[in-house]
């Protein structure tokens, strides 16, 4: 069985198949903020949907990481790395991409374990 959660015309927020949770790519709410403050804004996110699903950032098994400069990805890092679990750091992916709205710099896409 499926489980998907925020279900829309499009896509869902989060689905949840046979022990396994799939988020969307989550981006900032605040656009305006820098790279450090959209990181956060994300990684806040990703804690809510974790949680909402049963589970937490200690049992994320894939990360990919999309940045529009990577001039952003030591920023980027520094909130990333005081947010990820000692001992529990996932394996990641980043890349430059150009994302969908012009003031967003990072998106961030997460795999984890329930």
């Amino acid at each position: 069985m499926i489980q998907r959660m925020e279900i829309g015309a499009r896509m869902s927020e989060v689905a949840v198949h046979n022990g396994t949770i799939y988020l969307a790519g989550q981006v900032a709410s605040d656009a305006r903020a820098d790279i450090q403050g959209q990181t956060r804004q994300i990684l806040a996110e990703i804690d809510t949907w974790l949680a909402r699903a049963g589970s937490d950032k200690s049992k994320i098994l894939m990360a990919q990481i999309f940045l529009t400069d990577l001039a952003d990805f030591a920023g980027m890092n520094e909130v990333w790395d005081a947010w990820v679990v000692p001992g529990q750091t996932p394996p990641r992916a980043t890349v430059q991409a150009a994302l969908a709205k012009p003031g967003w710099k990072i998106e961030v896409v997460v795999t984890a374990a329930v």
